[in-house]
């Protein structure tokens, strides 16, 4: 039997008719303090991927774009940047799908990363006719606001690549991460979780792909290193008891695994199906960022394709597991919890 897009799956549930057109208490009040959530509210925003550059935190994110009753409609980046995690300053769109020309749609999840002087940009788009299903790009420029350009003229992951996989649009949804010794790793995957080291030139592929799927793994995996303990932050759904995605997480201490589970870390995105974690240090404080889907822009309800991306605390116990997150208005307007 083919496999059910899990998007498409939301769309015959009864769920979509209520994400399409949200309550008026849902949409997000205007004049706020800065910091609460959603932190962008001029335009619908998603998967969000931070990185720290000096006292800097740049934040890339896909554009929604979707009309009425479209389920997804996305066709570039924008990067976002902050000194206090209070304001935000919009550099704009740093690429458009097209920019890579053999991908024909959808410019779905990304993360960039600093390495030897220069920023590589790892995008989740849809292949053309050539390599049916879904591929992930990589891009590079010489600053974190780009201009980026394709970096190979090709896909770096085609979904031949990971021949086990149940279905074409697995190979999404990248985040990229860099060990103490210097090497760089990649992972992705949708219901499959794939994980890849990339060689010093960050356009290549070195060496095996390995599966390495937690329970409960939909898609958006995050990795980051805290002291020795490796984690491994992803939308989960467990299919039994769970409607929307949640954010779940397994540590390792080393890349290789094992990796143990260690449960969710928050739950879904308020009227969102879909989530996407990212996570960073900044100026000694940790964050979680996240997406749902409250906001609303001019006469525009958030939705399934129309989502809004957050922000909060996040802390860590001492035998380095993560403290549960719970979702706010607030978000880092307010000081972090006491627990």
């Amino acid at each position: 039997m083919k496999a059910i897009h899990p998007f498409a799956r939301v769309a015959l549930a009864s769920l979509c008719a209520a994400a399409l057109a949200l309550p008026a208490a849902a949409q997000v009040k205007p004049g706020t303090a800065p910091g609460s959530n959603p932190i962008i509210r001029d335009k619908f925003t998603a998967d969000p991927a931070p990185l720290v550059v000096g006292d800097t935190l740049y934040l890339y994110v896909g554009h929604d774009e979707a009309q009425r009753d479209e389920m997804f409609n996305m066709r570039e980046w924008l990067v976002y940047s902050t000194k206090d995690m209070k304001t935000w300053t919009d550099h704009g769109a740093i690429m458009n799908v097209k920019d890579f020309k053999w991908a024909k749609a959808d410019a779905w999840a990304s993360q960039a990363i600093e390495k030897n002087g220069k920023f590589y940009f790892y995008a989740a788009v849809e292949h053309d006719g050539t390599h049916p299903g879904k591929a992930i790009a990589v891009a590079v420029a010489d600053k974190p606001t780009g201009p980026f350009k394709d970096a190979r003229g090709s896909a770096l992951v085609t979904n031949e690549m990971t021949p086990k996989g149940t279905h074409s649009w697995e190979d999404i949804d990248p985040t990229v991460f860099t060990d103490d010794d210097g090497t760089t790793w990649l992972a992705w995957g949708n219901r499959q979780c794939y994980i890849a080291r990339l060689k010093p030139n960050m356009i290549e592929i070195d060496g095996p792909i390995r599966e390495i799927t937690p329970p409960h793994f939909e898609e958006g995996p995050w990795l980051h290193k805290r002291g020795k303990l490796y984690y491994l932050t992803y939308a989960s759904l467990d299919r039994k008891t769970q409607r929307d995605e949640h954010v779940s997480y397994s540590t390792a201490t080393s890349l290789d695994g094992p990796w143990t589970y260690r449960g969710l870390l928050t739950g879904s995105g308020k009227y969102s199906f879909t989530i996407h974690p990212g996570i960073v240090q900044f100026k000694d404080n940790w964050y979680l960022f996240l997406h749902n889907a409250t906001l609303a822009v001019g006469d525009m309800n958030g939705a399934i394709g129309r989502r809004a991306v957050t922000v909060e605390h996040l802390q860590y116990n001492p035998d380095g597991t993560m403290k549960p997150v719970v979702q706010t208005e607030a978000g880092v307007s307010a000081p972090p919890p006491r627990r």
